[in-house]
């Protein structure tokens, strides 16, 4: 897979997508998805950058088949109404990239179900809507779950008897849980495929260290995670280099579920899509079950 790149993508004429997310990350993933030939539905709360998302798309991809769809991952009404829209057209989905989230607001909020926003959206959320969307990936055509991670994930801790940060919370750590629990999951996912013959592949992915928004929008534009990223943005890799081990996982035939891709230099902090070293902390089977039950229990949903 050396050098691998957006030119690789094979045809995806006749998939449907689904990317979490209308910035950064998620619009790179859905622009190159949509290039490659694929149908593009891009789900997040802002109608507004969601329609801009999609006029950037046709722009590059005049003939492209994207559109926008409202989804909040923070509003586990939002993600079952979502899944309902889709179901409704009869619609089947081949990729699902759970890719959004939120990182490091410097007080701890909540979502509208009550979850630390960091766990509930980042992770929760991306559980819920898979389950939801279950049914049209069986319809699908060699379906891939991608959920993104981070490099974070190598210094999370799994609170099992306090996942929404309630006794203590310290904005880095509960994102570290939060993306340690999303790499947890899609190993968990892939499992259970496999046990239960659902025929997906799950398969999980991380950018790097790359030049998105999500530290301004999180932590807030004079943080110092913020000024770090504006004056020091050549430590940062571009999106659209960041977004090849998504892609790669999404879409290369060489990519395998189970597996956890990354970039390949300078720590997997930029570079080429490669496998990823997994934290061990990730490895837990007895863990990963813990954690799926307890999400289940608090988001109502199954598979």
């Amino acid at each position: 897979m050396a050098h691998w790149t957006a030119t690789d993508i094979p045809p995806q004429k006749g998939r449907t997508a689904v990317v979490t997310g209308t910035g950064g990350l998620g619009f790179h993933d859905a622009l190159e998805l949509t290039r490659a030939g694929a149908q593009v539905i891009i789900a997040g709360r802002n109608p507004t950058k969601g329609a801009a998302a999609v006029d950037a798309i046709r722009q590059s991809v005049p003939r492209g088949d994207v559109r926008y769809e409202v989804l909040d991952l923070a509003d586990l009404a939002s993600i079952e109404q979502f899944a309902a829209r889709l179901g409704a057209t009869g619609a089947s989905v081949d990729t699902l990239i759970n890719n959004a989230a939120v990182m490091t607001p410097p007080r701890r909020e909540l979502t509208t179900d009550g979850f630390e926003l960091q766990f509930g959206t980042n992770y929760l959320g991306h559980f819920a809507l898979t389950a939801r969307l279950l049914p049209l990936l069986r319809k699908g055509r060699q379906p891939r779950v991608v959920t993104l991670s981070s490099v974070a994930a190598r210094s999370g801790a799994l609170a099992l008897d306090d996942l929404q940060s309630a006794r203590s919370y310290k904005p880095m750590a509960a994102y570290s849980q939060s993306k340690l629990a999303c790499l947890m999951f899609a190993f968990e996912l892939q499992r259970r495929s496999d046990a239960n013959g659902w025929g997906l592949q799950s398969i999980a992915a991380h950018p790097g260290i790359s030049r998105t928004d999500l530290l301004p929008n999180g932590a807030g534009p004079t943080s110092p995670q913020a000024l770090v990223r504006r004056f020091l943005w050549f430590l940062f890799q571009p999106a659209a280099q960041g977004v090849l081990p998504t892609l790669f996982a999404a879409t290369a035939p060489q990519a395998k579920g189970g597996l956890y891709y990354g970039p390949d230099q300078l720590g997997e902090t930029r570079g080429y899509p490669s496998a990823s070293r997994v934290p061990r902390q990730a490895l837990s089977k007895d863990d990963a079950r813990r954690l799926w039950a307890e999400s289940a229990r608090l988001t109502g949903v199954t598979f």
